[in-house]
């Protein structure tokens, strides 16, 4: 069978969106310093995550894995064959083309912030199944979804594994979960999502400070796609990862922490942060069942189904647009 030539990656840019520039020095110079986690993603941040899943502690991947692979028939049954299977966040594609044969997808549309580590994925994705059309979208879809017209409008699907949704605070889950809805034709489609569920905070913790220091150097990784993207002049010698559980917000913090008292640079500013002031880089909530169930609810889904691992550490869902 002859392989169809790979559709040129899309790059979608809103034009109501800030610039990644405009958005990280707003962030920067704020009250509370922060970093969108979106920018841990470039080339080696894709890759320094790659590297997070396979580490021991780190039990999201391999615990969601185990459940599409114990599931996969009853997952197949409750979505169907033959869906628009738009992977937000696809980064290696591996976790969507592991459902290639259950699903059958008629068109798959991987999503990613980091358009270069998605071409490569691609590529390699359609040497494995040349008869799956495919369109990769260079996009960061955290505040805006708009699918351009090589999108099929029909059945589609959005797969958001990884609990990435913990990544937004509660009313922005349910503004992002309700972007998705808007996205699907009424009563058609619907959403394949993982989401990581409360447990004890040591297991917790340790998924995201783990004893090798990936996680930290995944964290550190920001500051120096930060420097090239706004031509500021972090050291990340300077900071130190720091990871927590919040058990009063349900959820995972990572911040970075200045060493000493230090002044960092950007083009017609500068900022001090003194020894021990922090940089919010990412939030990672934790949901019950009951908290997916309403989040789902509000947003316009319906019908939901979930499986759950062994240990019902983590969640996989799926429920229909309606």
């Amino acid at each position: 069978m002859a392989q169809p030539a790979l559709i040129p990656p899309h790059w979608e840019t809103p034009a109501a969106a800030p610039t990644p520039s405009d958005e990280l020095i707003a962030g920067l110079s704020a009250g509370q310093a922060r970093i969108s986690p979106k920018y841990f993603y470039d080339a080696l941040g894709s890759k320094l995550f790659e590297a997070i899943c396979d580490l021991p502690e780190y039990y999201p991947t391999r615990t969601e894995a185990e459940i599409f692979g114990a599931h996969q028939e009853a997952i197949a049954a409750a979505v169907g064959t033959g869906c628009t299977l738009i992977d937000l966040g696809a980064g290696n594609c591996a976790k969507a083309a592991s459902l290639f044969g259950a699903l059958q997808p008629r068109q798959y549309v991987p999503v990613d912030i980091s358009a270069e580590f998605l071409h490569q994925s691609v590529q390699g994705l359609q040497r494995r199944f040349p008869a799956i059309p495919m369109q990769p979208l260079a996009m960061d879809f955290s505040a805006t979804l708009v699918l351009p017209q090589q999108v099929d409008e029909q059945r589609r699907l959005f797969f958001y594994p990884g609990s990435s949704l913990g990544n937004f605070d509660p009313q922005q889950a349910l503004a992002f979960l309700r972007r998705l809805r808007a996205a699907l034709p009424a009563d058609d489609g619907g959403l394949l999502i993982g989401l990581d569920l409360v447990k004890q905070t040591h297991v917790l913790e340790a998924a995201y400070d783990d004893t090798l220091g990936v996680t930290a150097a995944f964290n550190l990784n920001a500051l120096n796609h930060v420097n090239r993207l706004i031509d500021a002049d972090f050291n990340a010698r300077d900071w130190r990862h720091v990871a927590f559980y919040n058990a009063r917000s349900q959820r995972i913090e990572m911040h970075l922490e200045a060493r000493r008292d230090l002044i960092v640079r950007w083009p017609g500013a500068r900022r001090t942060f003194h020894q021990g002031e922090r940089i919010h880089t990412e939030y990672s909530h934790k949901f019950s069942e009951q908290d997916i169930l309403g989040l789902l609810e509000q947003a316009g889904f319906g019908g939901c189904r979930m499986w759950f691992d062994a240990r019902r550490w983590f969640a996989v869902c799926h429920a229909r647009a309606r």
